[in-house]
């Protein structure tokens, strides 16, 4: 039993010492429009990131191999940043058009000055390529740099096919023309799946939270209890945040999140059962963790056809993800252990002291330390 809590709590620590948002990778996006002769597709992204070869199982610049090799291009001028990209001759999309693969040129490249180092800059490329004949389509995105959204403009000029990828990985078939829209249920399977990897294996906060919800109440009402009240709350604030009525900066929420994960487990080491309040404190939580959901999927964006549908698809993936943290809790722990007397002081207290530990050196990461 000690050694399955050994490697646990080891695992929990090796992963929460990483930062987590000095310099986060965020999503490209793709935007392809098909004319009567040129296809455009126009890329938003962090160019320096992509120049650097930094792969998209980094969510932060910091944590790869390339880190000083970014930091370098960040501080060079526009046009040194353009002639590296023109020179480098980089493909960033692998574009299927029937049985042809589409050869794009840089058009033109669009670079901010050097700003604030702290701060990545979004640079704006346009590739051109002549029009196919045939219609049907694919998309990979194979660039470094990260995932992408992929936005596909009918020619009315409104969005025909919307999709987050994976770096490497490769849209549904859509149309060129746009004579044929997206359907609801690749959009329901795209957003719920990017909703799930949000909780696992990316959203190691969400995580250690579920985890102290799990630590006090190992038995199924009293935790039912607790994520009924997470999942009411967050749900609120992450369709309030994503439709733009709250709107909170991530250097408030996510200090504040990671001193959720603090709270809990600090009552965890001094209560031994769940008071009526438990449920209260993690609603006014769950907001607060709704917002932070809100701005990844902000990062993402809805898909602006099936927009409630991709919201309550991004949710399902969340809640998923969080019942899947809960039930490996009870496959390590809770099932066997539960009823043991030694269960508190072995397990609950100090997987509390090491849980709660990490949740407040993020809080000073995000505020004293950032």
């Amino acid at each position: 039993m000690i050694s399955i809590l050994a490697r646990i709590l080891l695992l929990f620590t090796v992963l929460g010492i990483a930062p987590l948002n000095a310099h986060e990778m965020r999503p490209a996006v793709a935007t392809l429009t098909s004319g009567p002769d040129t296809l455009e597709l126009v890329i938003d992204f962090n160019l320096e990131a992509a120049l650097a070869g930094i792969s998209g199982e980094h969510e932060d610049t910091s944590d790869a191999p390339e880190a000083d090799l970014y930091d370098t291009l960040r501080a060079l001028p526009p046009q040194e940043l353009e002639d590296m990209l023109r020179e480098a001759d980089m493909r960033f999309v692998q574009l299927d058009v029937g049985d042809t693969s589409v050869a794009f040129t840089v058009q033109s490249a669009a670079i901010p000055p050097v700003g604030n180092l702290e701060v990545a800059r979004d640079s704006v490329i346009t590739l051109v390529a002549p029009a196919p004949t045939a219609t049907s389509a694919q998309m990979s995105w194979i660039a470094d740099g990260g995932p992408a959204i992929i936005v596909v403009d009918g020619p009315d000029g409104e969005p025909v096919h919307q999709e987050f990828l994976n770096a490497g990985a490769t849209s549904a078939a859509f149309d060129l023309t746009g004579a044929e829209r997206q359907g609801l249920w690749p959009v329901l399977v795209n957003y719920g799946v990017h909703g799930f990897e949000h909780i696992i294996p990316k959203g190691l906060d969400h995580i250690l939270f579920v985890v102290g919800l799990f630590l006090l109440a190992a038995r199924v009402r009293p935790l039912l209890a607790q994520i009924t009240a997470f999942t009411a709350a967050h749900t609120v604030t992450l369709a309030l945040g994503t439709i733009g009525v709250i709107n909170l900066p991530a250097s408030v929420v996510e200090p504040l999140i990671a001193l959720s994960i603090t709270y809990v487990c600090v009552e965890n080491i001094f209560a031994h059962k769940m008071h009526w309040w438990r449920p209260v404190v993690v609603f006014l939580f769950g907001l607060l963790h709704g917002l932070g959901f809100a701005g990844v999927l902000g990062d993402v964006g809805l898909n602006g056809e099936h927009f409630f549908a991709s919201l309550i698809a991004f949710n399902v993936g969340v809640e998923i993800g969080q019942l899947t943290v809960i039930a490996l809790c009870f496959l390590a722990v809770g099932i066997w252990f539960r009823n043991k007397s030694w269960y508190r002081a072995a397990i609950v207290i100090p997987g509390s002291v090491i849980i709660g530990a990490i949740g407040f050196y993020w809080f000073l990461e995000r505020t004293v330390l950032a």
